[in-house]
């Protein structure tokens, strides 16, 4: 394959040209747009309904959908479709921050060692594969419940509810950028033996140049769908880390601490319950959906044979 196909399969006219021919994958992203674009306006939702997400108004409790709750109201008497979109803004930004950040270092680590490989390669892999034998989700619970107090971070700062965003992003990027890592370095060490690179390397092109202009761009396809498919990963564990009590501490709100709040009031008040976990069910479903439309869109093999 030449470096004029492989790159010309990546042109946007021809990515999009191909993805719109998914109409499972369209429907997800306009989903995951119409989401995101609520969620982004919770503020201005908030002052429409001239209520305040964290105001507690306990002679409103449980109140009925109405026009000015449109949900209704929680346990404290706050308005539940407000705080679905603040909630949805956390747990959108844990998801996203917590994929791209553990795809980069994926990237980094993959692109490397099937570069050099040898013995490099050798340990960087055996370094992975002990990461992926962990226990995740226990590892995940045990780190989360961590005080950073006793680590040397000033309490206003261990303590505050933006810490608790951050932590979990940063617990997620240190343990979920292996699979990245796997697929980035099947990749290169694919390319790095093709027509073009070889004449890239004859010609005397540096290592630099050769990993920038030759193989980022062709790995970028791999990349792209496990990002897209890891966010889905990321949210669901942000959100069980909430319900436990070690994610989104208050007064941020998440979907998953929303259900947790609710876990007490699940046969009195189920409403509560369900907006969360159906946002949760849906946000995960089509970005898994919009991931699968993305690999055969970006597969250019695949958009040749049909």
């Amino acid at each position: 394959m030449r470096a004029s196909e492989t790159l010309a399969s990546g042109r946007p006219a021809g990515l999009l040209r191909r993805f719109r021919r998914r109409p499972a994958a369209v429907a997800s992203l306009c989903v995951l747009v119409a989401i995101g674009a609520l969620c982004l306006a919770a503020p201005l939702v908030a002052r429409l309904l001239g209520t305040d997400p964290e105001a507690i108004d306990l002679l409103g409790r449980f109140r009925p959908p109405s026009l000015a709750h449109p949900l209704g109201t929680d346990e404290l008497g706050r308005d539940v479709l407000v705080r679905l979109l603040y909630g949805g803004r956390i747990s959108l930004l844990v998801g996203l921050g917590g994929a791209l950040v553990a795809s980069a270092i994926g990237v980094v680590i993959g692109i490397l060692a099937g570069w050099r490989g040898g013995l490099f390669d050798r340990l960087v892999m055996r370094v992975t594969d002990a990461v992926i034998a962990l226990p995740l989700l226990p590892l995940l619970i045990v780190l989360a419940a961590v005080d950073l107090a006793k680590l040397g971070l000033p309490a206003e700062l261990a303590g505050g509810a933006a810490a608790s965003v951050l932590r979990i992003m940063v617990i997620v990027a240190l343990f979920g950028w292996t699979t990245v890592a796997r697929l980035t370095r099947a990749a290169t060490l694919s390319i790095k033996n093709r027509e073009f690179v070889l004449a890239a390397r004859a010609l005397g092109a540096p290592p630099r140049r050769i990993l920038r202009a030759h193989i980022l761009p062709n790995v970028a396809a791999p990349v792209v769908v496990a990002t897209t498919l890891s966010v889905g990963n990321v949210i669901l564990a942000e959100s069980v880390l909430s319900f436990l009590g070690l994610g989104i501490q208050p007064p941020l709100a998440s979907w998953g601490t929303m259900l947790t709040n609710a876990q007490e009031l699940i046969f009195g008040a189920p409403a509560l319950a369900l907006w969360p976990g159906l946002l949760i069910f849906v946000t995960v479903l089509t970005f898994n959906l919009m991931g699968d439309g993305l690999q055969e869109a970006l597969d250019p093999r695949q958009s040749r044979h049909r």
